[in-house]
């Protein structure tokens, strides 16, 4: 299960920094989105001890109040903020980008058309 969280986590990354290289503001913006992915992946499998499985969310009477024996809540608590964060920003580049292209008409970057820059000496 490790091992496929990690490979998850690297195609993640990668996928979203090559995104992060596009001239496209749009390939830019889901790039930044598969990097938060990522980076709430990973923050998620590195709670304590990796992956909680047969571990209890709640405590239950029975059971020693320790975290030997119920899943650790933090890592669950900083995803869900992050998540909630990342929505956010997501809905403002968007917003962001739409008034851009209305401004310039074009969506690149640099602000320039890939002919314009040919043609430039």
């Amino acid at each position: 299960m490790e091992t496929v969280l990690a490979i998850a986590i690297g195609v993640l990354t990668g996928s979203g920094v090559w995104l992060l290289l596009r001239p496209r503001t749009f390939q830019v913006i889901v790039g930044l989105s598969l990097l938060s992915y990522a980076v709430n992946l990973f923050i998620f499998s590195m709670g304590r001890r990796g992956l909680a499985i047969a571990k209890e969310p709640v405590l239950h009477s029975g059971l020693p109040q320790d975290l030997l024996h119920y899943a650790d809540p933090l890592p669950q608590a900083l995803v869900l903020t992050a998540i909630v964060i990342g929505f956010a920003m997501t809905a403002l580049f968007l917003v962001v980008l739409l008034a851009s292209r209305g401004m310039a008409g074009t969506d690149h970057v640099d602000g320039i058309k890939a002919r314009d820059a040919q043609e430039m000496p």
